[in-house]
């Protein structure tokens, strides 16, 4: 596998924004292992004390590599900081960091907090005099959820959630990343920042529960053949991929299992909530045709495994 030193020569440090949430430490290990410098920017508002500590071990172990910085996605000149003399900017938002008591809660209040720091740190990279581009980590919830959705083809990338359905049906997740990636699509193309957004199914990780926010609506998804999971491991190295294939480009739909069979959808049940009783699959599931797509990420993840990186055009 090619190191990041040939690809990038003069782009070796980079920023990991908010480290603290699930994916953080599996993506700072990655950049750490693949030779870059990080900066590990944790977000003040709570945050997970697990996912700290992992931090800060990996910080003892890469003194001169991995630096801790304590930020705030409404505290500009926080994100100015952390982001200061970076080349690349990985950015992912968890409402659970936010809040001292780790509930993942999404309403409308929400969908204004995650536009605004969309919008604060993108602002902050278009600022930047060596920012050369930003991975935008959001969700397939941005991309299932509209009116005509079992009429429609296969979903992929060109697919987007339509606000107003949410709000109908107080679908705040997917509202929320819907509104805060387009937000940060506007304003990377208006101010010339190179971006490529990661769009994950649900994260299979530690603090996985039935209260996830991503959840709602799963009876539906489950029915539209468009619920998809993703563990962290994966979803790491689909960020790095994506962040060193220079052709990359727009939107990438991320997951590495779909649940289209009652089986698979009784082992979810059982991985939301353990202790809860679980009866066999029923008859009134049955096996779902799997309507979204993950070709476009697929082909890169290939190439990223064999160590090299392919022209998308």
């Amino acid at each position: 596998m090619a190191p990041a030193s040939a690809l990038y020569p003069d782009s070796k440090t980079v920023c990991v924004m908010d480290a603290s949430c699930s994916l953080g430490v599996p993506l700072v290990e990655r950049l750490l292992q693949r030779g870059y410098t990080v900066h590990a920017a944790a977000y003040a508002h709570g945050g997970d004390d697990h996912e700290l500590n992992g931090l800060k071990k990996l910080a003892s172990e890469n003194a001169k590599r991995l630096k801790l910085f304590r930020s705030d996605p409404f505290d500009y000149q926080s994100i100015v900081d952390a982001a200061r003399g970076c080349s690349g900017l990985f950015y992912m938002f968890d409402a659970a960091n936010q809040d001292h008591h780790h509930q993942a809660t999404y309403d409308e209040f929400m969908v204004e907090v995650e536009v605004r720091a969309a919008h604060n740190v993108l602002e902050a990279c278009a600022q930047s005099e060596t920012m050369k581009k930003v991975v935008f980590t959001s969700s397939v919830t941005a991309i299932v959820w509209k009116e005509d959705r079992k009429l429609a083809a296969d979903f992929d990338e060109r697919d987007w959630s339509e606000p107003n359905f949410c709000r109908k049906f107080k679908l705040w997740h997917a509202l929320t990343k819907t509104l805060s990636e387009k937000t940060a699509w506007a304003l990377a193309m208006d101010r010339g920042v190179a971006m490529v957004s990661v769009n994950a199914g649900l994260v299979i990780g530690p603090g996985l529960s039935a209260a996830d926010p991503y959840l709602r609506g799963t009876p539906e998804m489950y029915e539209d053949g468009v619920l998809v999971t993703v563990d962290t491991d994966f979803l790491a190295d689909a960020h790095v991929a994506v962040y060193e294939t220079p052709s990359a480009y727009g939107r990438y739909i991320c997951f590495n299992r779909a649940v289209c069979n009652p089986e698979d959808a009784v082992k979810l049940a059982v991985m939301l909530s353990p202790s809860a009783p679980h009866p066999p699959p029923s008859d009134e599931l049955r096996v779902i045709e799997q309507r979204i797509e993950n070709k476009k990420l697929n082909k890169i993840m290939v190439e990223f495994a064999r160590g090299r990186h392919v022209d998308l055009d």
